[in-house]
């Protein structure tokens, strides 16, 4: 099976290893789409504090990530999955419901999130610690 994800991975932290290890656990190839700087910016109104060729590349590093593709659009996860293969979409929970239009290409699976961690929260610590 072809597993596919997709995330930001800002600030990388346990909860994005957390994640793309239990998605790799449902196949034997795991594709994971790093969201564009623009992409981002799109969504949350703020860049990463990391770029995205960095980011792509400690992604790329994991040893249980077997591709790491650019994403640019939330409009072009069909293509995303057609183009890698994907018998399997993995996002977590906080996007639940949000991608089953994408169920007649593959199984959708939205895994639980790792409690109380999010690169949003450690923005916010890292600025209150100026």
């Amino acid at each position: 099976m072809r597993i596919i994800t997709f995330g930001t991975f800002d600030m990388f932290h346990i909860g994005h290893l957390n994640i793309i290890e239990r998605a790799r656990e449902l196949g034997q190839h795991l594709t994971v789409g790093v969201s564009s700087d623009a992409l981002n910016f799109s969504k949350k109104q703020r860049y990463p504090i990391c770029n995205e060729h960095d980011r792509m590349r400690i992604v790329k590093a994991l040893a249980c990530v077997d591709e790491v593709f650019l994403e640019e659009s939330l409009e072009l996860k069909a293509d995303y999955i057609k183009a890698h293969k994907a018998d399997i979409l993995v996002m977590g929970d906080d996007w639940q419901g949000k991608f089953d239009h994408l169920k007649p290409l593959c199984q959708v699976v939205y895994l639980p999130r790792t409690p109380a961690i999010s690169t949003t929260q450690l923005i916010e610590v890292v600025r209150e610690i100026k």
